[in-house]
């Protein structure tokens, strides 16, 4: 078994290399052959934490594992960051343990690679404006995200500290030479951009439809409980909404479980999953005008995907600590 620290996973696995990965996932994923539990939150006793466990198994490549991940509320800038945890991956032919990997860092990158196969199937080809609401490591993930496949030239940003968000323009600037410039609402944020990048802690709307224009692509990522929505009733109706798995979006998806509610729209709002996008059973967009949103909630077979890429390069580079249990 091999254990795969932050820093070769970070080496392993760079953005434009996991989304060709997730677009395999996704595949899988939507022809079901994977084994996909609703993840589980366990709080912590008197800690302002819980531990999320998310098992899984993928039948391509074929293995199974299980991600263990530590959500605590940290200070902004706190070097553990939000979230802290491994991936335990196994060989599903043996049972065999392959790998424990440093489970940060690869949730980032596939989540944001996850985002940016959504962006490819989903945004006008000539998209090249970006904005971004949050200002958190999800926020610059998803900016390279972007700049893997769309030429993007300009990045708006938007966040509730006005001072993190010009620190973050600032240093968008600096890593990719992108002019960035912080706005002072979502709403302006948004209002010239292609493709919008949601990637906040909020439970309550942070984007709203009547700031939403024709033709652009938004991107789901921050919430991920049935109680919190980072768009409005307004903007779930004015999009065709995709998922990453049907069956998450109903038990989780806090902006279309929050618009069925209340009758603004049905459980057949959701056009599809991107698998099934790729897959062909699934239209994807049909014309430049129309606005497309893909709620990311993340998923096992994604982790399991990601897993088992950096645990193959691994191997061939001899890369990671290798032990024997059994010794």
């Amino acid at each position: 078994m091999r254990i795969i620290t932050r820093s070769e996973v970070e080496r392993l696995l760079p953005v434009a290399v996991c989304v060709d990965i997730m677009r395999q996932a996704m595949l899988v994923t939507s022809r079901r052959d994977v084994t996909l539990p609703i993840r589980q939150f366990m709080p912590i006793p008197d800690a302002p934490g819980k531990l999320a466990i998310m098992p899984g198994s993928l039948g391509d490549p074929a293995c199974f594992g299980i991600k263990l991940v530590c959500k605590y509320d940290r200070p902004h800038g706190d070097p553990l960051g939000t979230h802290v945890g491994m991936v335990m991956l196994f060989d599903s032919a043996k049972g065999e343990p392959l790998a424990m990997i440093e489970g940060s860092s690869l949730t980032a990158i596939r989540t944001s690679a996850a985002s940016a196969l959504a962006t490819d199937i989903l945004a006008r080809k000539n998209a090249t404006r970006l904005a971004i609401i949050g200002n958190g490591e999800q926020a610059m993930r998803h900016v390279h995200a972007m700049m893997a496949v769309r030429p993007i030239d300009n990045v708006t940003v938007w966040g509730r500290d006005a001072g993190r968000s010009a620190s973050f323009a600032e240093a968008v600037e600096a890593a990719t030479g992108i002019p960035a410039q912080s706005c002072g609402s979502s709403a302006k944020a948004v209002s010239d951009a292609d493709i919008i990048c949601t990637t906040t802690a909020a439970k309550s709307p942070v984007l709203f439809g009547k700031d939403l224009k024709a033709g652009q692509h938004v991107n789901l990522v921050g919430a991920a409980i049935p109680t919190a929505a980072e768009i409005d009733d307004e903007a779930v109706a004015k999009g065709r909404f995709y998922v990453d798995y049907e069956e998450a979006a109903m038990a989780a998806a806090g902006e279309l479980l929050g618009a069925i509610e209340r009758g603004v729209v049905t459980e057949r709002h959701i056009v599809g999953e991107i698998g099934n996008v790729i897959a062909g059973s699934a239209a994807g967009r049909a014309n430049d005008d129309q606005i497309t949103i893909y709620k990311s909630l993340g998923l096992a077979s994604q982790d399991l995907a990601a897993a088992h890429a950096v645990w193959h390069m691994a191997e061939a580079e001899d890369r990671g600590m290798s032990i024997d249990l059994l010794g």
